[in-house]
């Protein structure tokens, strides 16, 4: 299906607002659209806080959308009251989403539109290769349904400690090879499942962002999980995240799903520039043969992607059994001096620094995507 957001706002052109006379879009009772793919999110404010008129409110946005637009549009909407108390809160919560993290340069999103593609040991090795490089360097591990950053850098059985700062406690991350962490994964058991909403996920990020005491980095990683959802809203929501970096393999499936992931940070109301596609798993050298190459899950999928979609393609990395080792033993690969591995995460590193330079002199910096604010205010 295709439709833009002005379809949608067409469509809602044509839902009179409650006791004005006008519609929803002229009373300036919508907030916000948001559009992703197939699914829609429409943020509206209202006068009369009943759950009864909410609840009719969403059923008619709903309406108008599938008969106007598209009926397999997944829409959402968010209605609030537009009471004292609410515009308060509302005020509020957009002012604790639109604090800068004091202290980091850079914030770069590690992401894949599928999962299994290796960008939890990308995110590790990119990491200790800026370290060795000598930057300051941080991860929050976002995947929360999945954390590995624990086990990747060696620290499963660590917990962060607390430390005071200008009068309010903070979480002190756990640092590991130069690198500061901090995970969803110090907080649960090995054997513990964590079943949460996106609400309660994108509680707990907030907590670890700007509960933290980071302190000084050049950069901080995060380790997105895969596919484009609550979490990846939440993260663009509550950072200016500087830059994407897209992970797959060269398959067809990845490569589909890798484009979705692009597709998401390009949106209009997201805008966060993409640095670049590395391609994981890219052939097999077997050490029995060291000059053959075995293309198992395609060749050059990755590179092709990046230059149709036009982004820059970072690099290459094969299907090598001593990365998938160090990673299990907590010691990510790039830290072995002297090796072929070390020197291909070097140069994919110095791709991405190079293309994050590039984007901080000629694009302004990225803004915090706010999906609901007050009635009335602009949106980005």
């Amino acid at each position: 299906m295709k439709f833009s957001k002005q379809d949608i706002y067409n469509a809602l052109e044509t839902i009179t607002a409650p006791g004005e006379g006008k519609s929803l879009i002229e009373s300036k009772f919508v907030t916000n659209v948001v559009t992703f793919g197939n699914e829609v999110i429409v943020d509206v404010t209202i006068g009369n806080p009943t759950l009864q008129a909410k609840k009719k409110m969403e059923v008619e946005i709903m309406k108008v959308i599938h008969e106007k637009v598209d009926q397999k549009i997944d829409v959402k909407v968010n209605v609030k009251a537009n009471t004292p108390d609410t515009a308060t809160k509302s005020a509020a919560n957009n002012a604790i989403k639109a604090k800068k993290v004091a202290g980091i340069q850079n914030i770069i999103a590690i992401a894949s539109g599928k999962g299994g593609v290796g960008k939890s040991t990308l995110t590790a090795n990119l990491a200790v290769t800026l370290v060795k490089m000598g930057f300051k360097v941080g991860i929050l591990d976002a995947d929360v349904y999945g954390p590995s950053m624990p086990i990747m850098f060696d620290v499963a059985e660590a917990k962060p400690t607390a430390r005071n700062v200008n009068g309010r406690s903070k979480m002190v991350p756990v640092e590991s090879y130069g690198v500061k962490l901090l995970s969803l994964g110090f907080f649960t058991q090995s054997n513990q499942a964590v079943i949460w909403r996106g609400a309660m996920a994108s509680k707990a990020l907030n907590q670890m962002i700007f509960d933290a005491d980071w302190g000084e980095l050049d950069f901080m990683l995060i380790d997105l999980p895969p596919g484009t959802g609550d979490i990846h809203l939440s993260i663009v929501q509550a950072v200016p995240v500087t830059g994407a970096v897209i992970v797959s393999t060269p398959q067809n499936i990845a490569l589909a799903d890798a484009k979705k992931g692009v597709a998401m940070f390009e949106q209009e109301n997201i805008n966060v520039p993409v640095l670049g596609i590395i391609e994981n798993m890219s052939y097999f050298t077997p050490a029995e043969l060291p000059d053959n190459k075995y293309y198992i899950f395609g060749k050059d999928g990755a590179r092709n992607l990046a230059q149709d979609i036009n982004t820059t393609f970072l690099g290459e990395i094969p299907l090598v059994q001593s990365i998938r080792e160090a990673g299990d033993a907590g010691h990510p690969v790039a830290l072995q001096d002297d090796t072929p591995l070390e020197n291909t995460f070097i140069g994919i590193t110095k791709n991405m620094v190079s293309q994050l330079v590039k984007r901080n002199d000629d694009l302004p910096p990225t803004e915090i995507v706010k999906i609901t604010t007050m009635a009335g205010c602009s949106t980005k």
